[in-house]
């Protein structure tokens, strides 16, 4: 999945200093193509998502996913004992797990109608919503500069839906709320991430979603088949390995160098889409995709100086 929808969460500078500390390995050229690997697994977890989308409903499709997730930390939660699910902000860690749910409900439900390419061009406008949310939700300033970015991101998401030409309809609104959803999960993350570690907020994340989506999962049940089944564990352990790639290059490059890399993801789906479900992207698509990467590029530009600016004052 894009970063609108995935259980991968990049780390996010909750600490301005952070940004001029440097990773743990230094091996950008490796953690770089570490992240075009794990930008190709998401995408191949979408595209058997969009698959079992036409047999499944996406609320099973979502809870299958989350299954895998959890069967991976069961065994992190078993070693670590309770003290990993021990939170220092309960609520937040909630608030942010059902953002990840509905980006990830609003996403495979979105791929059933749209091509894979559009759907992951609407949702890669997240970043976008994250920094327009950070000013109620966090305080924070945004400039001028970054506002216009916003303004420019949300153009090119236009450009892809094209509202009243019928290509798509509200459909579109889908992928868009999985984006809005997914900025509200990482505000939460912001919020926490000085609270409480990276394992502990994996654990809740698995736990309380997990718990939600097998309370309503019954109504929309429809039995799977065996190769149904299977294809449903492929897309678990691509995602799961998409987000071990991403801790891995985390630790080898810094978040300034990789993150514009994860855009690369909209290739990865466009080709997908081309090969296997026959849907090339048109030039509309091209053409709202590149506002959209340029839009979310610039806003990294600018967050990154800020960040600076403010490890400057604090140093």
């Amino acid at each position: 999945m894009p970063p609108a929808a995935s259980l991968a969460t990049p780390p996010l500078l909750a600490d301005p200093r952070a940004a001029s500390r440097p990773p743990t390995g230094d091996d950008p050229l490796r953690a770089i193509l570490l992240v075009i690997a794990a930008m190709a697994l998401f995408s191949i977890s979408d595209a058997l998502a969009k698959y079992l989308g036409a047999a499944l409903p996406a609320l099973q499709i979502a809870w299958m996913r989350w299954v895998g997730f959890a069967l991976i930390m069961l065994p992190v939660v078993v070693v670590k004992g309770p003290r990993l699910l021990r939170s220092n902000a309960p609520a937040f860690q909630v608030l942010r797990t059902f953002g990840l749910l509905g980006s990830a409900c609003f996403f495979i439900a979105g791929l059933h109608f749209l091509p894979l390419a559009s759907a992951a061009a609407i949702a890669f406008a997240a970043p976008l919503f994250v920094t327009a949310l950070s000013v109620p939700l966090l305080r924070e300033r945004v400039g001028p500069r970054r506002w216009a970015a916003v303004l420019v991101g949300l153009a090119g998401v236009l450009i892809v839906v094209r509202p009243g030409s019928g290509s798509y309809g509200a459909v579109a609104l889908l992928p868009l709320l999985s984006a809005v959803a997914w900025a509200l999960g990482m505000i939460m993350t912001r919020k926490i991430a000085l609270a409480d570690g990276p394992g502990t907020t994996m654990a809740w994340s698995a736990g309380i979603g997990l718990v939600v989506l097998s309370a309503f999962v019954p109504f929309e049940w429809r039995t799977p088949t065996g190769a149904e089944i299977g294809l449903a564990a492929a897309m678990a352990v691509a995602s799961t390995s998409a987000q071990f790639l991403i801790v891995k290059a985390y630790r080898l490059a810094a978040v300034s160098v990789l993150a514009p890399i994860s855009y690369v993801q909209l290739v990865w789906s466009g080709l997908l889409g081309f090969f296997v479900f026959g849907n090339a992207p048109d030039g509309w698509t091209v053409l709202g995709s590149a506002v959209i990467i340029a839009s979310g590029l610039y806003t990294a530009h600018r967050e990154r100086v800020r960040i600076r600016q403010a490890a400057t004052i604090t140093a």
